[in-house]
């Protein structure tokens, strides 16, 4: 997601005079619910444009002008980084989240996530949702997971590869799909899905979104970071179920 904004007073809730506009990428999973709730509070005058972390990266990579990119996982950051496009010594993990298997709201499917667990037999003629492994981060998480769990090549080609998080819950949400495998903040968020199970956090990689300041960003943009870290910025991501890291 791509966010346009004019910075307020950070930590004193006054406007500032001057109009600083400050232009960051963020994960796609924030492009309502949390993310748009938290930019109506906090800041004012910005225009949200979406797309997944593949699209933002290489927006910022090809000089679409962007101050901060925020990462729903470390290797895009990681991609950035190594094209020098970001400034290293800003790069810091903000963000933890969980991997969630979902099922439409009515659906009666029951299910204990462990090593060969019978997803598929679940999925019956149906198909698994989440995004696309090759790209998209919850992807790599998932496949991750199912791997580890022993059971990605029973449902390896089942699964419905999304462009992002946020496709794959409207899969499930619309009953397109029996199950699907999103962000536990995402399925918060949506009250036509529930939460069959969480993924064991030994089942994939950690996740975590970095935060860093692009190679062309203004100074201001520092001061949006530095908010989105304090304790007033832990409060609202929790509110929406992520865990601050500091």
């Amino acid at each position: 997601m791509v966010v346009l904004v004019r910075l307020a007073e950070l930590g004193s809730g006054r406007r500032q005079g001057t109009d600083h506009r400050i232009r960051g990428g963020l994960p796609d999973q924030c492009a309502s619910g949390f993310g748009r709730r938290f930019y109506e509070r906090n800041v004012d005058s910005r225009q949200i444009f979406v797309c997944g972390q593949f699209c933002l990266a290489r927006q910022i990579e090809n000089g679409s002008p962007a101050d901060i990119f925020f990462s729903a996982d470390l290797e895009w950051m990681d991609y950035l980084q190594t094209r020098k496009l970001i400034q290293g010594d800003t790069r810091r993990d903000v963000l933890g989240n969980r991997l969630v298997l979902i099922a439409p709201a009515d659906s009666k499917i029951k299910l204990k996530i462990a090593p060969l667990f019978p997803l598929a037999a679940a999925l019956g003629r149906g198909r698994l949702a989440t995004g696309d492994p090759d790209s998209v981060p919850v992807g790599r998480y998932a496949r991750q997971a199912l791997t580890t769990l022993g059971v990605w090549n029973d449902v390896a080609d089942r699964v419905v590869r999304t462009e992002n998080v946020r496709s794959a819950l409207a899969f499930v949400d619309r009953g397109e799909t029996p199950l699907g495998i999103v962000y536990a903040t995402d399925a918060s968020i949506d009250k036509q899905v529930r939460v069959v199970d969480v993924f064991p956090a030994n089942s994939h990689l950690p996740i975590v979104y970095p935060i860093a300041l692009t190679s062309k960003a203004k100074t201001d943009a520092a001061r949006l970071v530095a908010y989105l870290r304090s304790p007033a910025g832990d409060v609202a991501f929790k509110a929406y179920g992520f865990t601050p890291l500091h």
